[in-house]
């Protein structure tokens, strides 16, 4: 049975929980955490967001990449992009910034591909972390069962084979602004 812990713990594996490489599928449309924030208010005014590379999450990003360690995403993104999408792909250079590689997919590539349609975080590919964001704590599953890590490998593999670099994806679409 998987281990449930509180989202905000996935920073922990950034510290000392993978020894190689972190993968994320982001799937979701929208986030809370993003929305809930004056700077995700003043973007949907149309003010660029400011640069922020010095944030705990960037500065551990950047040591772990330091290390020689990968942390890499792909995003899944609705055609048109909706408007925290948008927000991610404004803030997407401060993460490529500390060393992450993260890419983008479309949405309909994706449910062609048969990915989930979950959020995770595969570490190792020895560890699988899926979020639940119904729950009111967001609590996440870790869980290192052969079978579900096997999906997530799958997934991932087919996601990055599929997807496309920022900068290359931010030019075919419209301004994030």
């Amino acid at each position: 049975m998987p281990d449930a812990v509180p989202a905000r713990q996935i920073l922990d594996y950034f510290r000392d929980g993978f020894a190689h490489t972190a993968w994320r599928l982001e799937t979701r449309r929208e986030y809370a955490a993003d929305q809930n924030t004056d700077e995700y208010r003043r973007f949907l005014d149309g003010v660029q967001p400011p640069p922020d590379t010095d944030g705990p999450w960037f500065a551990n990003a950047r040591a772990q990449t330091g290390q020689g360690k990968r942390i890499e995403r792909v995003r899944l993104v609705d055609e048109p992009p909706t408007d925290n999408q948008r927000y991610l792909l404004a803030t997407t250079p401060d993460n490529l910034a500390a060393g992450e590689d993260i890419r983008y997919l479309t949405r309909g590539r994706a449910e062609q591909l048969q990915l989930p349609a979950f959020d995770f975080w595969l570490f190792d590919s020895r560890v699988l972390a899926v979020f639940n964001w119904d729950d009111a704590e967001r609590r996440m599953e870790l869980t290192e069962d052969p079978g579900a890590v096997l999906r997530a490998c799958q997934a991932r593999d087919a996601a990055w084979h599929h997807a496309t670099r920022y900068e290359e994806f931010a030019r075919r679409v419209a301004s994030p602004m």
